[in-house]
């Protein structure tokens, strides 16, 4: 039974709804990013080692891409208002638990909380835009969402290694108490319903498979960077993921009312703007991962330092978004992806010859060059995948296409990882021929770090060719027709 409490999207106050969500989404996206900065401090306190400290952000990543499937069925069984306030609460809840833990097992409860919020708030931000703006605006609008999405992580490194350094950890979850509690207030005052819901059950065997499909081969794939893809963990993990992953699958395809509806797929451009998305996403995570080693690792720069390092591109990159969304709504995505892509290409290329005098100010100059070819293709990649569904498959397409990008940032890790550990080892086997030892034996690690570094931004160089050739097929397409038998 569908409820048709809702409002005409024309006579919405649009403002408020997308500044209150789009802050609660920014806080969520601001706090993922804090416990790679403040891990050492952590391991400091808890007198752990990173092995066990990693969970911080494990566990983090898997609560997430878990529970990211799930909103396509919670985004038409719960009103807006209903969802976003429970995930605000949810996360309020964590963050508090996170602030007062005295011991590890705290500490991660309440990171596993907040993951739960963050796992929800994004893609129903994004299902909200779907509702509230027609296709031909659709660009402006993800173009401001956007802005909040790269703020958020741009600013966390740099703001974590300032409190960290003058201020216990705990710092960082008391300061996000006050601003969650506005945003709860403000969400229970001004949101509004943007979008039709149904009384429909939960299918228990879907949920149960995906939890299990999507958390074993996260997991499986976090574990393959750190234990190599041989493993027998690793295997079970991954074995198990997509076993039931295709378990999943089938039943989605055959049930009458699919947990997560795979009919969006039939839609050529949305199932070619998620493979280019899957495909840059690995090349995005370079960034995450291999500058922030070779700045701290190889070079010895602080965290403070390498986090100062990628503000510039990231702030100029969040500049640029609202811009770039009304261009895609002048002109589609294809030639701003086209563009987009061959900047991050060319810049890519001056990494894969990093040594140990590149200078300081020549990596932040190539890291905003890269920032500058995400920011022209990003969003409006999604959005115009999203245009093609018909308004029934919005909340499945957004839990669809975030739920992939997850996976392939999994992958692209531990990807990632791999080549730099293999091409690392390598490198030293080939330098320690001569049998050199002492002071010599650790700068001859040092440079076979920063060249397995470079292979491995080669490696992505190449991965990346893979998602410029896709860009040539996109196309600018109307929003399809409702499909027969909606669901909705």
């Amino acid at each position: 039974m569908i409820n048709t409490a809702i409002e005409d999207s024309s006579s919405i106050k649009k403002g408020p709804i997308l500044t209150i969500m789009i802050i609660g989404a920014f806080l969520t996206i601001f706090n993922q990013t804090t416990m790679t900065v403040a891990l050492p401090k952590l391991m400091e306190d808890f007198h752990m080692d990173a092995s066990k400290g990693q969970w911080l952000t494990t566990g983090y990543m898997l609560v997430n891409g878990v529970l990211i499937p799930v909103t396509g069925f919670l985004m038409q069984r719960f009103t807006t208002r209903q969802l976003f306030l429970n995930a605000m609460t949810i996360f309020l809840a964590g963050t508090i638990v996170s602030a007062v833990a005295t011991t590890f097992p705290v500490l991660l409860i309440g990171r596993l909380i907040q993951a739960a919020s963050a796992g929800i708030t994004m893609p129903l931000l994004m299902n909200v835009v779907l509702s509230l703006f027609p296709p031909q605006k659709r660009g402006t609008a993800m173009g401001t969402v956007g802005l909040a999405i790269i703020f958020a992580p741009a600013i966390g490194p740099s703001l974590t290694g300032y409190v960290v350094d003058l201020y216990p950890w705990q710092a960082l979850f008391y300061g996000l108490i006050p601003f969650i509690v506005i945003i709860i207030i403000c969400g229970f005052i001004f949101l509004k319903n943007v979008s039709e819901t149904t009384a429909s059950k939960i299918d228990m065997l879907s949920l149960i498979l995906s939890t299990i499909g999507f958390g074993a081969l996260l997991y499986g794939f976090s574990e393959a960077g750190i234990e190599g893809w041989t493993h027998l963990e690793v295997i079970l993990s991954l074995s198990v993921g997509i076993i039931t992953i295709l378990l999943f699958t089938l039943r989605q395809l055959r049930s009458s009312n699919p947990f997560l509806d795979l009919r969006a797929f039939k839609y050529d451009m949305f199932s070619l703007t998620t493979i280019i998305n899957c495909v840059i996403t690995m090349v995005m995570y370079a960034d995450m991962i291999l500058l922030p080693l070779y700045l701290q690792n190889a070079r010895g720069f602080t965290a403070l330092e390498s986090g100062l390092l990628m503000l510039p591109g990231a702030l100029l990159m969040g500049l640029l978004s609202p811009a770039v969304g009304k261009v895609f709504d002048r002109f589609g995505a294809k030639w701003l992806s086209i563009i987009g892509i061959i900047i991050i290409l060319a810049t890519t290329y001056t990494y894969t010859n990093l040594t140990d005098s590149t200078s300081y100010t020549y990596l932040i100059i190539m890291y905003a060059g890269r920032r500058v070819g995400m920011a022209l293709f990003l969003m409006p990649l999604q959005t115009a995948g999203l245009n093609q569904l018909p308004s029934s498959l919005h909340s499945h397409g957004t839990a669809i296409s975030n739920t992939a990008r997850q996976v392939a940032g999994a992958i692209g890790t531990s990807l990632l990882v791999t080549i730099m550990t293999n091409r690392t080892e390598t490198h030293l086997e080939d330098m320690t021929l001569g049998g050199a030892t002492g002071e010599f034996q650790s700068h001859m690690l040092m440079e076979a770090s920063i060249q397995g570094i470079s292979d491995t931004y080669f490696a992505i160089l190449i991965i990346g060719v893979i998602s410029l050739v896709l860009s040539f097929f996109i196309r600018r397409v109307e929003q399809a027709p409702e499909l027969n038998g909606n669901r909705v």
